[in-house]
């Protein structure tokens, strides 16, 4: 009976999860748009393109100069994945204390996971998959 009982008052507290979004990531995206591109015509600008970028390596679209922090990262082999993508949509400085970009942050988890799923809608060529 007890056993029960708590069951049910922590049901009831119990805090719906937001299913991510990527129409809303288009629109928190907005903010990445004065230094990043996406799409078919996507191209270098402060920062890279961000086509494809799930699963991509660290700083490894061409013709771009990356930071010590993520060509080193490259070289170690290390890809831009959701726990990734998050950490440094977050806080870049986190990942990349010495990069370039100067950005102090998406600190709304919500959008910082609605803008990984828009992201995740483009290939490497800048179609929607």
């Amino acid at each position: 009976m007890r056993f029960i009982i708590a069951l049910s008052l922590l049901v009831g507290v119990a805090t719906p999860v937001k299913a991510v979004d990527p129409a809303s990531g288009e629109q928190a995206f907005k903010v990445c748009t004065a230094c990043h591109m996406i799409g078919p015509n996507a191209k270098n600008r402060i920062g890279p393109p961000l086509n494809g970028i799930v699963g991509k390596k660290w700083g490894s679209t061409a013709g771009f100069a990356y930071s010590p922090d993520l060509a080193t990262g490259r070289d170690a082999g290390k890809v831009w994945n959701d726990a990734t993508l998050n950490d440094y949509l977050e806080n870049p400085k986190h990942l990349a204390p010495n990069g370039k970009m100067a950005f102090a942050g998406v600190k709304d988890a919500a959008k910082r996971a609605d803008i990984i799923a828009y992201l995740k809608q483009f290939d490497e060529a800048g179609n929607k998959k």
